[in-house]
């Protein structure tokens, strides 16, 4: 085992960390040397790894400045990979490490070399007169050196892709959380405004109150935990909120949702959108008949299989998964609410598309949220386009299917 420097120069006290810390490494390098490493052989692309450690690095306590410190050292070696399998100490002048810290001051270097090593990614190997350089033999090569070992670094390259990847989908999940909580407040927020232009029946003051105390903008940092909280509290109110709206509807109101329910499914069967063979008819009027499941119709072409391929998103709302036309039109309902269309324009497009068609719109303007902007807008808008008789979906799955999804 190489016998290299372990306490610190000058006053500097050594401390327990740093020894463990030491001797973690040397234990590993040991073990590597003796082919005990496994899969993990302690080496690591210094580049990519500088990417993984920058993506973790608030799980690590690193500033930015501070990565740029240990980029600035790693510059001074050589190789791209680095083989924590034996030391890797480069020992820079405090001139030179400024310059490649871009002109960064000996005093700051100093905090963030002992943020490194306080990280556990650095160890200082430090000479008898506390100078950083190497002593080289007869043909140049070198044969001791003082300076920074980057060995730790190398040796916890598992660890650091495995803490980028962890942040990376956790930062993922807020973002779909952040997504969601947004869509939950404009819901409410909009059914409360209804609640209360139309003076319907209802507490929609204390409601707005609730809306209130759960709204603002969600904190850039805001933990993922916090955030669920958030979306929860927002699920419930929104629950009690639709409640108190649908309870206000008259008796005529509910009336005319029932008619316009039940003509929505007597459309489903005839739309023009959707044809059917002589076998599919047969099985639909079967189906009429007392079957339990829907028959699986083409439309434009496409199989509900093949609906599903094109915009597989929507099964992910599905309780059960998505079987049938009908499961898939009950989804859709729950989607619409989710991307903001309004019961009124939902309505309108089952009447104007029929109940298949609308559902299939809402599932692509799902895949295409983000490019999007309004969707319960986009979905009137075609709507007015199927009422005058001018909307099909082929050009709307036929972009779908360009775009890699069938």
């Amino acid at each position: 085992m190489e016998r290299l420097a372990t306490t610190p120069f000058g006053g500097a006290r050594m401390r327990a960390e740093i020894f463990a810390l030491q001797t973690k490494v040397a234990r590993r390098q040991q073990a590597l040397r003796e082919g005990q490493g496994g899969n993990d052989q302690g080496a690591a692309d210094k580049w990519q790894l500088f990417r993984a450690l920058t993506e973790a690095r608030m799980v690590y306590g690193l500033s930015d400045r501070a990565i740029a410190v240990l980029e600035a050292l790693a510059s001074f070696h050589g190789e791209r990979v680095l083989d924590g399998g034996k030391p890797i100490i480069v020992f820079p002048s405090n001139a030179e490490l400024s310059l490649r810290t871009r002109g960064m001051s000996p005093a700051t270097l100093r905090r963030h070399l002992a943020q490194l090593v306080e990280a556990g990614l650095l160890l200082r190997r430090d000479s008898p007169n506390g100078k950083r350089f190497c002593r080289r033999g007869d043909h140049g090569e070198v044969e001791e050196a003082f300076g920074f070992d980057l060995a730790p670094l190398a040796l916890a390259a598992a660890d650091i892709h495995a803490t980028a990847d962890a942040v990376r989908a956790e930062q993922k999940a807020i973002d779909r959380l952040r997504a969601e909580i947004t869509i939950h407040l404009r819901d409410i927020s909009k059914l409360i405004e209804a609640g209360l232009s139309e003076r319907r029946s209802g507490d929609w003051l204390a409601l707005a109150d609730r809306l209130q105390g759960l709204s603002g903008r969600v904190r850039r940092n805001a933990a993922l935990a916090e955030m669920e909280a958030r979306r929860d509290g927002l699920v419930r109110l929104r629950a009690e909120t639709e409640e108190a709206y649908l309870n206000s509807l008259t008796n005529e109101e509910m009336s005319a949702n029932d008619y316009l329910s039940e003509r929505h499914i007597q459309n489903s069967n005839t739309d023009q959108s959707f044809e059917l063979t002589g076998q599919e008819k047969d099985e639909a009027e079967a189906a009429d008949d007392g079957a339990k499941t829907a028959p699986e119709v083409k439309s434009a072409g496409v199989t509900l299989a093949k609906f599903l391929k094109l915009c597989p998103q929507i099964s992910d709302y599905a309780r059960g998964g998505i079987k049938t036309w009908r499961e898939a039109i009950e989804t859709a309902d729950l989607i619409r609410s989710m991307l903001g269309v309004s019961p009124d324009a939902w309505a309108r497009a089952r009447a104007a598309m029929g109940d298949i068609a609308a559902a299939v719109t809402i599932a692509a303007i799902l895949e295409r949220a983000e490019a999007i902007r309004s969707p319960g807008g986009y979905l009137r808008d075609l709507t007015r386009k199927a009422e005058a008789g001018n909307f099909t979906l082929a050009p709307m799955l036929a972009a779908l299917e360009r775009e890699g999804r069938g």
